[in-house]
């Protein structure tokens, strides 16, 4: 009866340890994207106000063009860049464009290797139904068949119009 008594014992420290170490991981995954997030924003807001300025060509997608002040963010990719070789994980900006959001710049590559630039945010999606309403989203996420950690804020003009969405992101690995 004690060997069953403290296989029991043990198996229910094992599984309380798991379930901390699974916690902290969570709790470190969260600080990280609010981190990653900060630095996206502030980054940007060094550039300038967010405004869109006549439309662009992403991927083949005539889209409004997103700029920071006077830097134009479609197809360019050295902020989300930044973001990514200082803090890692993923980031993207995206442009409002009619009822979808657009990635115009994105470090998330595609299976094929390239840039998920021109792609959409899930238009069925927890994410989107936040954004709509004004407020951030801070949670798991799947992006292009892929699970993540992530954090979406709305882009936000002058007039305090959703214009984009700010995202950082990690992947969880399975």
């Amino acid at each position: 009866m004690r060997t069953i008594g403290k296989r029991l014992v043990r198996g229910t420290l094992a599984i309380a340890a798991l379930l901390l170490i699974a916690g902290i991981c969570g709790a470190q995954d969260e600080a990280k994207v609010q981190e990653a997030m900060g630095m996206l924003q502030h980054k940007t807001a060094m550039l300038g106000t967010p405004s869109l300025k006549g439309t662009d060509v992403v991927a083949g997608k005539t889209v409004p063009a997103l700029y920071f002040g006077g830097v134009k963010m479609n197809n360019n990719f050295d902020l989300v860049d930044e973001v990514q070789d200082e803090i890692g994980g993923t980031a993207t900006l995206f442009v409002k464009s009619g009822e979808e959001y657009v990635r115009v710049a994105t470090n998330i590559v595609k299976e094929d290797g390239t840039r998920a630039i021109g792609t959409i945010l899930d238009p069925h999606g927890e994410v989107i139904k936040a954004i709509d309403a004004g407020t951030p989203y801070y949670g798991e996420a799947e992006i292009l068949g892929k699970s993540y950690v992530t954090g979406y804020e709305p882009i936000r003009d002058a007039a305090g119009d959703v214009i984009g969405i700010y995202y950082v992101g990690y992947q969880i690995q399975e």
